[in-house]
């Protein structure tokens, strides 16, 4: 009986020292991709330059480069988090947060407080966009349960035309009030203009996955249903409530600090369920560093391949991110 028991312990505390070890390789993995994009981008930012300590280089390091990487890592991780959650409340894999209106949204919240208050601070900006991120993610969530089937295809259905109607909207009222151009920033995301002073808005992200993190568990019990999140004694509106608030603040700060994102929420949460699973616990730190990965990389490819101009980081992983969600499409087909 004593062999019996020892033997499952022993093999799960060798899963966890495995699994820990994998993370920390990817992180190191991360962390490589990250300090090499620090010294790619049009100014002359070279480690010769900086250990001959020349204050300019110095000063670009400090105010543009490592800024930069910083809400490039933040807004990755934090965006394919949110997009996990997401897939969880709606209980589909095809949706995220740009395709269930929740960015389209923040951007029509955005707009408002623009055309309203054009001397709000960045803060009142984020605020409103949060409050606009809220009302419709939970619009898209209350249509979900009145939706007569739970169709595969239907619930992102559902989403991209609310989020099309929202853009509509917001695009309507950014022509009447000269606003197009401006629009267009938020709408697409671009690390090109984040500076020292112009993103720390990101590290409330930051915060934000941690509570996704601790409150995982929850979520993979709400994934499995109304009825069997309450058999377990969980409050069921609660956890939702909370995913809610989760997705849209985070969806918020990144579209007023950098601009929309795309594919990056529906991409990386299918790939690290077809490597390690649908459990929430794990899979939240494998999701939070392929995201930072995957936004590091395509940002070094905006910024390289019409060198020395760049393409903004939102058009790259348009293309990357539809790339890799037909891979991912075919194959689930195929298998």
């Amino acid at each position: 009986m004593t062999t019996t028991a020892v033997r499952p312990t022993a093999a799960a505390s060798r899963n966890r020292t495995g699994e820990t070890a994998r993370l920390v390789a990817a992180a190191a993995v991360v962390l490589v991709i990250a300090v090499g994009s620090i010294f790619v981008g049009v100014s002359d930012v070279s480690l010769p330059a900086l250990l001959a300590n020349d204050a300019g280089t110095w000063e670009i390091f400090w105010v543009s480069r490592v800024p930069r990487t910083l809400a490039v890592v933040l807004a990755g991780m934090a965006v394919a988090v949110a997009g996990l959650i997401m897939q969880l409340m709606a209980r589909n894999r095809f949706v995220e947060p740009s395709t269930v209106g929740t960015v389209e949204s923040a951007t029509l919240g955005i707009l408002v407080v623009t055309v309203l208050a054009p001397d709000s601070p960045i803060l009142t900006k984020m605020l409103v966009a949060s409050v606009f991120a809220v009302l419709g993610t939970a619009l898209f969530l209350a249509i979900l349960r009145r939706l007569p089937a739970r169709n595969t295809l239907l619930i992102p259905l559902v989403g991209i035309m609310l989020g099309g109607v929202i853009a509509a909207v917001t695009t309507f009222f950014a022509y009447r009030f000269d606003l197009l151009q401006t629009l267009s920033n938020w709408m697409i995301g671009d690390f090109s203009g984040v500076l020292r002073g112009r993103y720390e808005l990101l590290w409330i992200v930051a915060v934000l996955v941690l509570v996704g993190l601790f409150a995982a568990d929850r979520f993979t019990v709400a994934g499995m249903g109304q009825d069997f999140t309450t058999n377990l004694g969980l409050n069921y509106a609660r956890t939702m409530r909370l995913g809610l608030m989760i997705v849209s603040l985070i969806s918020a700060v990144v579209v007023t600090t950098v601009g929309a994102v795309p594919f990056l929420g529906l991409v990386v949460p299918n790939i690290v369920s077809l490597l390690f699973g649908d459990n929430l616990r794990r899979a939240v730190p494998w999701t939070a560093l392929f995201g930072a990965a995957f936004v590091l990389v395509c940002d070094i490819i905006g910024r390289t391949i019409r060198f020395p101009y760049e393409v903004p980081v939102g058009m790259v992983m348009s293309v990357v991110g539809a790339v890799l969600f037909l891979f991912l499409l075919l194959r689930k087909r195929n298998a």
